[in-house]
């Protein structure tokens, strides 16, 4: 589509001014886009934490049942510890672990509520697959029964229609 100006002729300031605003919608679409992906991708982050605290914890207890010897011929003195060192950080760690699977706890019911609210059933498979079971691409097209570039359509269209603001109740 050509534009003209008030003489009739035709003026390419108008068709650059609609592509510059057409650039600018694209470029705040694909921000959307990629807010959506890193507030989806929350619960996965948070279930990790969790894992890496429970490591910790598995660590901590393991080095204090299985202390690590030092077999050198030197004399050393006492290898008791305090145990309340000990206790103290594990307790810590145990809170911290506490407080890790609440707020998981809490990023998941945000997420599930608002995948709930879309209305296709596979975009919401879909996001409930990747985002929540950290499922790869191929393995939900294998699921499903559908191709993979069929999953990459299904995901495109979720973004699309996956509202950060749904107004549901978050209450724990």
């Amino acid at each position: 589509m050509t534009y003209k100006n008030h003489e009739g002729y035709p003026d390419p300031t108008q068709g650059e001014a609609v592509n510059r605003v057409r650039k600018e919608e694209k470029q705040k679409f694909k921000e959307e886009n990629e807010r959506k992906k890193e507030y989806l991708s929350s619960y996965r982050k948070a279930v990790k934490r969790e894992q890496d605290i429970l490591e910790e914890i598995q660590r901590l207890r393991l080095d204090k049942m299985f202390p690590s010897v030092v077999n050198d011929g030197m004399p050393h003195g006492s290898s008791q510890s305090d145990l309340s060192d000990y206790i103290a950080i594990l307790d810590e760690q145990i809170e911290l672990l506490k407080k890790e699977r609440l707020e998981k706890a809490k990023c998941y019911k945000q997420i599930e509520d608002r995948i709930r609210h879309m209305k296709n059933e596979n975009e919401q498979e879909v996001l409930r697959k990747h985002y929540e079971k950290g499922m790869k691409w191929k393995e939900i097209a294998d699921e499903m029964g559908y191709d993979e570039r069929q999953i990459h359509r299904f995901h495109a269209s979720a973004l699309r229609n996956f509202k950060m603001s749904v107004n549901v109740s978050i209450d724990l």
